[in-house]
């Protein structure tokens, strides 16, 4: 890697992107006079982080693991930028093996799925976190746990791939069956009446009445792993699920079961939250960047948050984001409010 020496010898830092992320993702830090004569330094507060592409103008870095500062620093010695405030999302748990989206009640508690590979029973099915970071097991006998979702009550739901059932989790930990034949039960999701939306994967919508009436809601096309729901304006439900397109979509539904396009050219769309002004976060792939993209109501999408092997994400009271991993979860105070279902 080259670098040539800058005019100006104290660099400067004109714009970071993404807002945020996680150990493992990467900000685009462009400025002046970023590479002098030696390979710039960059730091998270003291922790250094490794660059990735460095020029004077683009310096491309990694956050590392133990990162938790967001005060981002690049140059050498007194010849370093002004620090730049970044998010940087906070590990909270560890262990834990969700497929989708976490859910987060009122009160702030997190909630996320052990879902293990096929088959496989686990000692704890849905695992809890406090607002001050203790973990406790929920939940167990879930096989496969898989989808999250409350009603209006914050009773809390979960859906098993194995055995294509929901099961209702009471306070105390136990689930008992709520709806089965669900066949491949993935995400869930209750619209503002309490019906029950299922997403078997292999390529139907099920609409689950209060009074446990079971409907075809939709059919699209199936999923190589989950459908990921979330309902957003107008009543609207948008799905995910990635297939075996390096090309793929995000799917709304109207009330009346219209299957419509709404966003194409994502990498693995899988879960997917709305903030309070109607924007749609989705854990995918961006350009051949990887993170939580963000797509406006009228479908302009970017990156929001970079990171690798995000697979849910969900707003907390806080305004702060949860981020759903295949094994840590994290947190990042992004200050954005999310949706709720009136």
């Amino acid at each position: 890697m080259a670098f040539r020496k800058s005019s100006d010898p104290r660099p400067q830092i004109t714009d970071v992107s993404p807002a945020a992320a996680i150990p493992g993702g990467e900000f685009q830090v462009r400025g002046k006079g970023l590479a002098g004569t030696e390979r710039p330094v960059a730091r998270f507060g003291e922790v250094p982080a490794p660059i990735v592409i460095g020029s004077d103008s683009l310096v491309i870095v990694r956050v590392p693991e133990g990162a938790a500062s967001g005060e981002l620093t690049i140059g050498q010695n007194h010849h370093a930028t002004t620090p730049r405030s970044c998010g940087i999302g906070v590990q909270i748990a560890d262990g834990v093996h969700p497929v989708a989206n976490p859910a987060v009640d009122s009160h702030g508690n997190v909630y996320a799925t052990f879902s293990g590979s096929r088959g496989q029973k686990t000692p704890a099915s849905i695992y809890k976190i406090d607002p001050s970071l203790r973990i406790e097991p929920l939940a167990a006998d879930v096989m496969n746990a898989t989808g999250l979702a409350f009603d209006r009550e914050e009773i809390l739901y979960c859906s098993s791939r194995h055995d294509g059932t929901v099961y209702r989790i009471s306070p105390s930990g136990s689930p008992s069956p709520y709806v089965e034949g669900m066949g491949v039960a993935t995400g869930i999701a209750f619209d503002r009446d309490d019906n029950l939306y299922v997403g078997d994967r292999s390529g139907t919508i099920f609409k689950v009445s209060r009074e446990r009436q079971i409907y075809v809601f939709a059919t699209i096309e199936s999923s190589i792993a989950a459908y990921h729901l979330a309902f957003g304006p107008n009543g609207y439900l948008y799905v995910a699920g990635p297939t075996t397109s390096s090309y793929d979509s995000v799917q709304r539904i109207s009330p009346a079961g219209q299957v419509e396009l709404f966003y194409r050219g994502l990498g693995r769309p899988q879960g997917l939250a709305f903030d309070a002004k109607d924007n749609l976060y989705v854990a995918a792939s961006l350009g051949g960047r990887r993170g939580v993209v963000r797509i406006t109501p009228d479908s302009k999408a970017e990156l929001f948050l970079s990171g690798p092997a995000i697979v849910g994400l969900a707003f907390a009271p806080s305004k702060s984001l949860i981020l759903a991993t295949n094994n840590p979860l994290y947190r990042v105070d992004a200050g954005v409010e999310g949706r709720r279902i009136p």
